[in-house]
C-alpha cells in the first residue's frame, strides 16, 4: 500500500495516515483471509471473562498448539474462578505442567484471589482493572477485552505487530511500535473488535510460516535465548519435582536433575521469593 509517510523521531520512516480506500483494502485482505482459513480455537467460542482471561495467560510467550492441549483441562479442573481461587497451587500446577513459566499459574492463583476477594468474583471490564491483576500487563488486559467484552482497544503482539511490518514498512528496518499503534487504531474494526483481532492474529501466524518473519524488523524484536541447560529449565524441573514429589532437600534435587549446588540453591531462592515454592527445615515444597 502507498500513502503519507512521515519522519519519526527516531529516525525510522512511519505511516502518518491511511486513506479510507486504503483501509478497506486492508480490511478486506485481512477478512477475506480469515473468512477462509480461520482456525478453531477453543477460546474463541466462550465469551466467558474467566475463560479468555486463561488462555491469554497461558498464550503468554507460548505456542498455541501447546496450549491447545492444556486450556480445556484447565478449565475442566477449575472451571470458574472461585475454583481456581480454592485449588491448591500444586493441582494447579499439575494442569499446568508442559505450558512452562510456571509463574503464570502462580500469577492466575493470586488473581483468583484478588478477583474473588476484591471484585465479587467478576472479571474487571476495563483496561486499568485488569493490568492490577499479578501477570496482566497492557497487552494482555487489552486483548481479555477486545476477546471477551468486545472492547475496541487499540493494543499490538507479536502477530498482530508482523501483519502491520509487513504492510505498510516493506524493506524497512528497526521499526518502533509507536509508528505501528497508530496504524492499529486507524484500522481497528470499532464495530467488531473481537473478530477483528482474531483476523488480524490468523493473518500474522499466516505471514511468519511463509514469509521471514517479518516481526524480526521490529525495533522490539529479540530472539529468545536456549532453553537447554539454562535456569528456566532447571527451574521447570524444580517445580515439577515437588509437584509430583513433593518434599524433597537440595541433594535429592540436584541428584534428579544433574545440577551443582550453587546453582541450585539461587535458582531455589528465586521460587521462594516469588511464592512458588516454601522451604521449612531444609526442606522444599509447592507453597500452599
Amino acid at each position: 500500500m502507498q500513502g503519507d509517510r512521515k519522519k519519526s523521531e527516531n529516525g525510522v520512516k512511519g505511516r502518518s495516515h491511511l486513506t479510507r480506500s486504503e483501509i478497506k483494502r486492508f480490511r478486506d485482505n485481512v477478512y477475506g483471509f480469515y473468512d477462509r482459513n480461520k482456525r478453531d480455537l477453543p477460546w474463541r467460542k466462550t465469551e466467558d471473562p474467566y475463560h479468555i482471561l486463561v488462555s491469554e495467560i497461558m498464550l503468554q510467550q507460548t505456542q498455541v498448539g501447546r496450549v491447545i492441549e492444556k486450556y480445556d483441562l484447565f478449565i475442566k479442573a477449575f472451571p470458574d474462578i472461585g475454583a481456581l481461587h480454592r485449588a491448591e497451587l500444586a493441582d494447579v500446577l499439575r494442569i499446568w505442567q508442559g505450558l512452562g513459566y510456571n509463574r503464570r499459574a502462580l500469577y492466575l492463583k493470586q488473581a483468583a484471589k484478588i478477583i474473588v476477594e476484591e471484585h465479587e468474583g467478576k472479571i474487571p471490564d476495563a483496561v486499568d482493572g485488569l493490568t492490577t491483576l499479578p501477570g496482566v500487563g497492557l497487552n494482555t488486559a487489552s486483548a481479555i477485552c477486545a476477546y471477551a467484552y468486545n472492547m475496541p482497544v487499540v493494543y499490538i503482539e507479536t502477530n498482530i505487530r508482523s501483519v502491520f511490518i509487513h504492510t505498510f514498512f516493506p524493506n524497512m528496518e528497526n521499526i518502533p511500535d509507536s509508528d505501528i499503534i497508530p496504524l492499529v487504531d486507524e484500522t481497528l474494526d470499532r464495530t467488531n473488535p473481537r473478530d477483528w483481532y482474531s483476523a488480524l492474529m490468523d493473518y500474522g501466524v499466516m505471514l511468519k510460516s511463509t514469509h521471514v518473519n517479518p516481526g524480526r524488523r521490529s525495533g522490539h524484536y529479540t530472539r529468545q535465548s536456549s532453553f537447554e541447560g539454562s535456569d528456566r529449565q532447571i527451574r521447570g524441573g524444580i517445580v515439577r519435582l515437588l509437584t509430583n514429589e513433593g518434599k524433597m532437600t537440595v541433594n535429592e534435587i540436584i541428584s534428579r536433575l544433574d545440577t551443582n549446588l550453587l546453582r541450585t540453591e539461587k535458582i531455589l531462592l528465586s521460587l521462594v521469593n516469588e511464592g512458588l515454592i516454601s522451604e521449612r527445615d531444609g526442606e522444599y515444597t509447592i507453597s500452599r
